[in-house]
C-alpha cells in the first residue's frame, strides 16, 4: 500500500515509518496463509510458529469472534487484524464505537505479545489508550500493531486502525506485563 500513490492530507494521513518488515504472509481465513506449524520467511521477534488460523478458531466464540474480527497478516515485527463496521460494532449515531476500536487494538496486542513471549511466559495488558481521529460509518477498519519496546518484565505496543481508503481512524499504545503462564 505504500507504493501507492495518494495525495496526503494533514500529518495524521501520513503513513507510519517503515520498520524494515515489508516482507508479510497474508493469512486471511481463506486457507491461503499460514498453516499449521508455518513460520513467515523472516520472522524475526516471533518465538515458535504463530499460527494465525489457530488463532482465529480460538477467537470465534468470544468477544472477537462476535465483533467479527480476523488476524490478517503477520509480518517480521508486525501482526494486522481487521473488523467490520457494521451493526455490531456502530453505536447508536451510527459510527464505529470507540470500545470497539480498542477491543480491535487489545486484540492485536494480545496476541502479538503472547507469539513474542517464550513457552511458559504469559502477557496480561497493564494499560491501553487510544485516540479516536475519525468517525466510519461502514466497511472495514484494519489495525497493524507493532512493537516500541518488547523488554523482559513488559512491552509496549503502538496500533494504527485506518478505514478502506487507508485514513488513520485511531492509534492507540498498549503495555502489557509479561508473566508466569499459570
Amino acid at each position: 500500500m505504500e507504493d501507492m500513490s495518494r495525495t496526503l492530507g494533514p500529518d495524521l494521513d501520513a503513513p507510519a515509518e517503515s520498520t524494515a518488515d515489508e516482507r508479510v504472509v497474508d493469512a486471511r481465513p481463506n486457507g491461503h496463509g499460514l498453516g499449521a506449524g508455518a513460520r513467515p520467511s523472516g520472522a524475526a521477534i516471533w518465538h515458535g510458529r504463530p499460527d494465525l488460523d489457530r488463532a482465529n478458531e480460538m477467537s470465534a466464540d468470544c468477544a472477537i469472534g462476535n465483533l467479527g474480527i480476523e488476524l490478517t497478516e503477520l509480518g517480521a515485527s508486525h501482526l494486522v487484524g481487521r473488523m467490520p463496521v457494521d451493526r455490531r460494532t456502530r453505536q447508536p449515531f451510527g459510527i464505529l464505537h470507540g470500545g470497539a476500536s480498542v477491543l480491535l487494538a487489545e486484540t492485536l496486542v494480545s496476541c502479538a505479545a503472547t507469539f513474542v513471549v517464550a513457552p511458559g511466559k504469559a502477557c496480561v495488558g497493564m494499560e491501553i489508550n487510544a485516540n479516536h481521529l475519525r468517525p466510519v460509518t461502514a466497511g472495514w477498519v484494519t489495525g497493524t500493531a507493532r512493537p516500541v519496546s518488547l523488554g523482559r518484565r513488559s512491552q509496549v505496543w503502538e496500533v494504527r486502525i485506518v478505514d478502506d481508503n487507508d485514513k488513520l481512524v485511531c492509534i492507540s499504545r498498549c503495555t502489557m506485563a509479561v508473566i508466569e503462564a499459570s
